[in-house]
């Protein structure tokens, strides 16, 4: 999942060039936009920036500070209860999240809206060769009763926007880029002029939804010498609000595998045990029923995304502590998020999630064979009997490996909320002709994310390498979805817990570090697909068919979407888990006959339905 946080996006620097009476070119736009902006006038070192903020039920500050040479540049904000950082060094890109810990945001888009950044900071486009950029004319456009020439843009190392300059007043007006597989706005108007050079006193960033804009006014501007290097580095960490009971070096948690998923007792604020899923793909959070029951204050309304074409509102809230097993974290901020939705999807009730903000701050073990989780303080940690070391890097508060699909390199998110084995990602797919390539498999409802189900084909799939380990065979999805996490261009796909419960996973994100050692028990339910041909939700009187799959089981035995499952083999559906109704029609031999009970527009019949292994039959 992803939360959305301000970025602000700035105008800066170079030297005037005459207007004159030009073809609307490029180099004709860009040089009209330089004088427009004041030319000479930002002919300084760095430009230092505020702006009071106001957006997603929240109001504070951001404070931009940016080298109008280099492009690098630091941005502090305090938006309610939200503090935090981010930068660009001119190497690397860097976050301070919510909780204080620092990583290298090098993975996935981060670096390359990084660049974008850096680029417009210090208007390389204004440079004779503009920066190194590659530059198409898109003609000019109409919206809005006005006239804009329009620039499609790609810096060295970043991605592709779209600058939209006012023909009349060749003010840049808006910009527009991918973020998260999906089309961000980020408007400037009301201009002033300061010391001579003109930028934007209001600035607006959409998605899209209006509820969710994010809007900064201009309170201050001003022109500064040439910083020191270190301005805009990672600044040094000082995290010191977690421990280990009696200063032992770690702690031991059982946790129960369901869905592939991992779930483990958490005490928040002295209260609970709650039973939250630990997710390499989340963040801390608790859920709107727990955060009531907690007495927490929550404030803000943001777009929560992930899997799936929705998505859901966050707020954000602090907590006391979080203690798991012996090990405790003090004072921490949490993300508040409807996940409890999800209860009937994951037939276990929804608390909450231990996510990035923990893993960052231990050495954290997953063993998946013995269902043992480890917390282990950094200082203590020994790698030498871990396993195969991987390097990882960071998207955002997921992190990604390098890593080959049937030869093919690509970066993958290691997720261990994916219940999933290895799900490519649409343009992924599209990019290497996959599903072309596919020889059997089935077109099916694959997952359900936070912002509801996920489709693709899926296939036994080629062999996956991750460094020296290789998987022959995984079960593969080549996702269809058009939106949402999986059509995310950046990123080639997603490692699930289908991959990771053949290891003991440990994960150290200070080094930025996965060690991966094969398990020496018997791996359970490994490498299985659905053979019923349908998805199944939970419902008050039984299982609620999501989806059924063309062709599949469960069709040619005439079940229909919407049906519910009331009984299984003369068992109440009510008796049964759904996870273990889920496993059986995973497990059971293709062949085996389940008769079940089913209710439609309020008359009850019983079905026969043969299970099948739909990977083996030619794909649609």
């Amino acid at each position: 999942m992803s939360c959305s946080r301000p970025l602000l996006i700035l105008i800066a620097a170079a030297t005037a060039l005459p207007l004159a009476a030009q073809a609307a070119t490029p180099a004709a736009i860009l040089a009209a936009n330089q004088q427009a902006m004041g030319g000479a006038a930002w002919d300084h070192a760095a430009l230092k920036t505020q702006y009071a903020y106001s957006g997603e039920g929240l109001t504070g500050k951001t404070e931009e500070i940016d080298d109008l040479k280099t492009g690098a540049f630091v941005e502090h904000y305090a938006l309610g209860p939200a503090k935090g950082a981010d930068g660009y060094d001119g190497h690397h890109a860097w976050a301070q999240d919510l909780s204080g810990t620092v990583t290298l945001q090098d993975g996935g888009e981060q670096k390359a809206l990084a660049v974008n950044q850096a680029y417009r900071a210090a208007n390389r486009w204004w440079q004779p060769d503009f920066g190194g950029a590659s530059i198409e004319d898109q003609g000019e456009r109409s919206q809005d009763a006005k006239l804009y020439d329009v620039l499609k843009i790609t810096p060295k190392g970043g991605a592709s926007f779209t600058a939209w300059f006012d023909a009349k007043s060749h003010l840049l007006t808006r910009i527009i880029e991918l973020r998260d597989g999906r089309p961000t706005t980020t408007s400037y108007s009301d201009y002033e002029t300061i010391d001579g050079a003109r930028m934007p006193g209001k600035v607006r960033i959409s998605n899209g939804d209006a509820k969710y804009d994010q809007h900064e006014t201009l309170i201050k501007a001003e022109f500064l010498p040439s910083q020191p290097d270190r301005r805009f580095a990672p600044p040094r960490e000082k995290v010191d609000d977690f421990s280990i009971a009696g200063g032992a070096s770690r702690t031991t948690i059982p946790f129960r595998l369901i869905n592939n998923h991992i779930y483990a007792a958490v005490r928040v604020n002295g209260k609970g045990p709650f039973m939250f899923i630990f997710d390499t793909g989340g963040v801390n959070l608790v859920t709107p029923p727990v955060a009531k029951e907690l007495g927490l204050t929550v404030s803000g309304a943001m777009q929560a995304n992930g899997a799936g074409k929705g998505h859901m509102q966050a707020s954000l809230t602090k907590v006391d502590s979080v203690r798991i097993g012996a090990a405790t974290i003090k004072s921490q901020p949490f993300i508040v998020l409807p996940l409890n939705a999800m209860s009937d999807v994951e037939g276990v009730e929804e608390t909450g999630m231990i996510g990035f903000e923990t893993f960052r701050r231990f050495v954290t073990r997953i063993d998946y064979g013995r269902h043992l989780l480890e917390l282990i303080r950094p200082s203590a940690f020994n790698p030498a009997d871990a396993g195969t070391p991987i390097p990882i890097r960071f998207n955002g508060n997921t992190i990604e490996v390098d890593a080959r699909y049937d030869g093919i390199s690509g970066n993958f998110t290691v997720d261990t909320g994916n219940r999933g084995s290895l799900d490519l990602d649409t343009p992924f797919v599209a990019k290497y002709a996959l599903r072309a390539k596919a020889q059997s498999g089935v077109e099916t409802a694959t997952g359900w994310g936070i912002g509801g189900p996920t489709f693709g084909f899926v296939m036994r799939g080629a062999p996956l390498q991750i460094g020296s380990i290789t998987i022959a065979h995984p079960i593969v999805t080549l996702s269809t979805d058009k939106s949402g996490a999986m059509a995310d261009p950046t990123v080639a796909g997603n490692i699930g817990a289908g991959i990771l419960k053949r290891f003991i996973v440990t994960l150290d994100y200070a080094h930025a570090r996965m060690y991966l050692k094969p398990v020496t028990t018997k791996v359970s339910d490994l490498d299985t697909f659905d053979e019923s041909g349908m998805w199944i939700n939970e419902a008050s009187n039984g299982f609620v068919v999501a989806d059924v799959t063309g062709g599949g089981p469960a069709q040619q035995a005439g079940i229909q979407k919407g049906d519910v499952i009331v009984a299984v083999n003369g068992k109440p559906a009510t008796a049964i888990r759904l996870y273990d109704l889920r496993k059986m029609f995973r497990d059971a031999p293709p062949g085996t006959a389940e008769d079940l009970s089913v209710e439609r527009d309020g008359a009850r019949q019983t079905i026969a339905l043969t299970l099948a292994d739909m990977l083996s039959r030619h794909g649609p």
